[in-house]
């Protein structure tokens, strides 16, 4: 037997490191194996429920960091939810229709031209599921716990039926309707956008000033007078069917070098400056009320071009008269339409022009550009042309250009249900995030009419027939009908059958007086798809309920889900599928960039699981401010394996120390524990206070920050560090050892509960060493926040006396460099203590030495403090080598070494423990 053998050294088989790469996968199938997602909700199936609703991410391609975000932000929520009272289901979705599936199919080699629509369909939809179980996958590795056999998918066919119905009650309050109008068009997707679908780039562009020779000035111009017009799409100048003025506007006939002129009287010095006119005469002024109805030759083709008024017409750029093409353009769309003027729009779906313009057919539209500004110069006309760089809008999948193209759409209108929108935004919606509510609320008060058709073939079809007439056909019959065939065959039904027999049987209708029925070609936007989701999941589900409690997606979801729920929503139910929004922002590199493959900047979400584990990239994300752009990087993600470590070791060290802690038999009670010890757990309870309150707030990061302080500062800096002459030292019944297991074993299971949510596989690794009833911590409950009436009086004394040993360990620091000390057991300190701190030292008690890890503690007067001691203000410390001899069993330096004759080498309390508990050892020695 040797000395250390009479020490309670801790021990523990909880490993220092976690493995966490291979032992999550070992963990994960326990967990599925053991129905431990299941056994949450039948524990809760009682409880209040909360209902995050999912929103659903795109099946198409691994995972992407920003997923990996999003759903260990909607499972750190989702967990604490149900650890906290509530009964939280959390029910996974998926995005499977649209152009990208389409596109993956024809890179992998599929002509679709060469397949009937049904056969494309199917293979769409192959493509999708093996894209949805894939993710799934990888969202299971991350540790997300959740309905993951039963997620819904919008190619389901139960909720293409409610889509279905969901837009049969929309077109029954006459919001869907068909217009012919310019929309977001994208020649390289072939088909519509919505805004949603739009994003912008910098693109060189022209910008030239044209002449438009009046044809008939109504007698108040000359017959040789222009109209000057800027444009930056000449493309568009086939189109043109009107020149649009301002009503209120003054306007003005110019003379220069003999030509006639016709500009805003505002834009004349601009004007004169651009063209370097020097001798200009005015000669007539006139509102632009006076110039309607007069007409101008349109600048390559034989027709005229009507002078029109318009209020979107704007002295900010240009000459403040309009090159209008109605068919390219919304406001010019209105302001023609107004006078009855055609809508042309002579380019087709693929960007191409017809043979509505001569000369041009065939020709794409952005290289239409050079050969229209040659026509222009030919005909004398171009005033001026130059290139300049702007901001001009994109399809966000393609990332090309867009266009404004008039052709027939299905609309939503937005109109007839903005104002109840902008109600419910403002008055009966948490917005989370402080710019949430000004963002969606602007986007729906700006917001034109939805279209909501698309010339796509994967999605879901809009159930309208047509009567021989033409007539469109969307009756609450015609839908139910539709939506069950849905329910039972799917939406390939649609483009299976012909359109008689999609209808009811027997089906009329007066328009038809032959019986034959048409049905729509066009599909619906997936962003209707998605913002169904409340009447086809929330609705339809039994463990989930509606309104929502909270939608959560990234940023960009103010113009895409957030905002398509709300509209549908309020179109049908007339309140707000959810309660609550917050948003995310994007994940950018180490430096802040965006991520990008070609830049190589990029971070696999299923690369880090691999080497550093799942909890470690859950951590990272309570480590960061996600309502705003966040950063990661490999060397981000050390800093927060360096903090996982130091978790788990301090978690380690306190496991050692409980091994022989039994609760039910050693814990002691509250009020019978030193001050000390109460203190301890005082500040336990306000990290319980803290989080708990964190958690309900989403505020992540202070969970992470408060944690991790505690188990740093206040556990392993303190009282850790003290408690091993405790711990090691006394006896292992001896009521102060009790004490501080007690204390330790409290902290250790109340913050494996709290970090539960967090890092789910640490803490049930952890909570396997504890001696609780619980099998699994998941299914244990939020500790509560304790109500101990001596709180106050505690943290008089311990606040103080933390802040003083602070100042300790600086000036043991400083005795350390100047080599009057080694370990800080070395040392004696002489405290030089005003009234205060003298108070405060009485109250500390008799274990001051222990508290801060010195041998000996000697107090006395500030007033007698030496000129050498170290002061602060209202104490001084003095550090000195301790007297008498190192204790061998204990390290400390004591007086009474070697007052007891049969242990010489030991210090008195030492000495009693060995003596009368390890007489063995002694006897050893003596023989020895």
């Amino acid at each position: 037997m040797k000395m250390k053998d009479t020490l309670n050294l801790g021990k523990t088989k909880f490993p220092m490191r976690g493995k966490l790469a291979t032992k999550e996968v070992e963990r994960q199938k326990e967990w599925e194996d053991q129905h431990v997602y299941e056994r949450r909700q039948e524990l809760n199936k009682d409880k209040t429920p909360f209902i995050l609703h999912d929103g659903p991410p795109y099946a198409n391609g691994n995972i992407h960091i920003g997923h990996a975000m999003n759903k260990i932000t909607k499972d750190i929520i989702i967990r604490a939810k149900s650890m906290s009272g509530f009964r939280a289901p959390y029910i996974p979705g998926w995005d499977t229709h649209g152009l990208p599936i389409e596109q993956s199919l024809t890179n992998e080699g599929v002509n679709r031209k060469e397949l009937s629509l049904s056969e494309f369909r199917k293979l769409c939809e192959e493509y999708a599921w093996k894209q949805v179980n894939q993710q799934r996958e990888d969202f299971k590795r991350l540790g997300v716990a959740g309905d993951w056999d039963h997620p819904y998918v919008t190619l389901d066919p139960v909720f293409e039926a409610q889509q279905i119905r969901l837009f049969g009650e929309m077109f029954n309050k006459g919001l869907i309707f068909k217009g012919l109008k310019p929309v977001y068009w994208s020649p390289s997707s072939e088909s519509t956008l919505a805004e949603a679908e739009i994003e912008y780039k910098d693109v060189e562009s022209y910008s030239i000033y044209i002449t438009f020779s009046v044809r008939d000035g109504k007698g108040k111009l000359p017959d040789d007078a222009k109209f000057i017009i800027w444009t930056t799409t000449p493309w568009t100048l086939p189109a043109n069917t009107a020149i649009a003025v301002h009503p209120d506007f003054e306007y003005q006939l110019v003379t220069v070098n003999d030509n006639h002129y016709v500009i805003a009287a505002e834009r004349l010095e601009t004007l004169k400056a651009e063209f370097g006119w020097e001798d200009v005469e005015v000669e007539k002024t006139f509102t632009g009320r006076e110039l309607e109805y007069m007409t101008a030759n349109h600048p390559f083709y034989d027709r005229e071009s009507l002078v029109i008024l318009g209020e979107h017409v704007t002295l900010d750029s240009g000459t403040g008269l309009v090159h209008t093409a109605g068919g390219h353009g919304e406001d010019d769309y209105y302001a023609v339409k107004a006078y009855d003027l055609p809508i042309l729009s002579p380019v087709d779906g693929e960007g191409k022009f017809t043979d509505e313009a001569p000369g041009l057919e065939g020709i794409f539209y952005e290289d239409a550009n050079e050969k229209v500004v040659g026509w222009l110069e030919d005909e004398g006309v171009l005033l001026k042309s130059s290139k300049f760089v702007h901001s001009y809008p994109h399809d966000w999948r393609t990332k090309k250009p867009v266009i404004f193209r008039a052709t027939p759409q299905w609309f939503c209108s937005v109109d007839k249900i903005k104002a109840d929108t902008l109600n419910t935004i403002e008055n009966d919606i948490e917005w989370i995030h402080p710019s949430g509510e000004p963002r969606i609320y602007n986007m729906i008060k700006g917001r034109g009419d939805w279209v909501i058709s698309r010339q796509r073939v994967w999605g879901v079809p809009l159930p309208i027939f047509y009567a021989e007439d033409g007539t469109a056909i969307c009756t609450p019959e015609t839908i139910e009908h539709v939506a069950k065939l849905f329910e039972e065959y799917g939406s390939n039904v649609w483009f299976e059958r012909e359109a008689k027999d999609l209808l009811p049987e027997g089906f009329t209708h007066p328009n038809s007086p032959n019986g034959q029925f048409t049905k729509e070609k066009d599909i619906m936007d997936v962003w209707f798809d998605s913002g169904s989701s409340h009447h086809g999941v929330l609705r339809t589900r039994e463990e989930l309920s509606f309104p929502a409690d909270l939608y959560l997606e990234g940023s960009d979801q103010y113009r895409g889900w957030f905002n398509s729920s709300l509209l549908t929503s309020i179109a049908v139910n007339d309140q707000a599928p959810y309660k609550a929004v917050l948003s995310q922002g994007f994940v950018n590199d180490g430096e802040g960039r965006k991520m990008s493959k070609s830049i190589g900047n990029t971070i696999s979400p299923n690369d880090v699981t691999n080497t550093r584990g799942a909890d470690i990239l859950r951590l990272w994300v309570t480590s960061v401010d996600s309502f705003y752009d966040v950063r990661i990087s490999d060397d981000i993600l050390g800093q927060v394996a360096e903090s996982y470590r130091r978790i788990r070791n301090t978690i380690r060290f306190m496991l050692g120390n409980i091994a022989d802690f039994e609760p039910t038999e050693h814990e002691v009670a509250y009020e019978d524990l030193d001050p000390i010890d109460q203190f301890m757990l005082n500040q336990l309870n306000e990290v319980v206070k803290s989080v708990r309150h964190a958690y309900d707030t989403y505020d992540f990061m202070t969970i992470n920050h408060d944690i991790l302080n505690f188990l740093t500062l206040q556990m392993s800096n303190f009282y850790m560090d003290y408690s091993k002459d405790v711990t090691y030292i006394e006896r292992q019944n001896d009521p102060k050892r009790r004490n501080m297991q007690t204390v330790m074993y409290e902290v250790v299971k109340k913050l494996t509960i709290l970090l539960t949510p967090i890092i789910p596989h640490t803490t049930e690794e952890i909570w396997s060493y504890l001696k609780e009833d619980a099998d699994y911590v998941q299914l244990t409950e939020f500790p509560e926040v304790e109500n101990y009436a001596n709180t106050d009086e505690l943290n008089k004394v311990w606040v103080p006396f933390l802040e003083f040993r602070n100042n300790v360990n600086k000036s043991l620091e400083k005795a350390r460099d100047e080599k009057v000390i080694g370990k800080s057991l070395e040392a004696k300190l002489h405290l030089y203590l005003n009234d205060e701190y003298q108070t405060l030292m009485s109250e500390v008690g008799n274990q001051l030495a222990t508290y801060l890890i010195v041998s000996q503690v000697e107090l006395h007067s500030l007033a007698d403090a030496p000129a050498e001691a170290d002061n602060y203000e209202n104490y001084a410390i003095e550090v000195d080598h301790a007297d008498g001899d190192v204790c061998e069993r204990c390290r400390a330096y004591r007086v009474d070494v070697g007052s007891n004759e049969k242990a010489p080498h030991l210090c008195a309390r030492c000495a009693d423990i060995v003596v009368n508990d390890f007489p063995e050892l002694l006897t050893e020695e003596s023989d020895a």
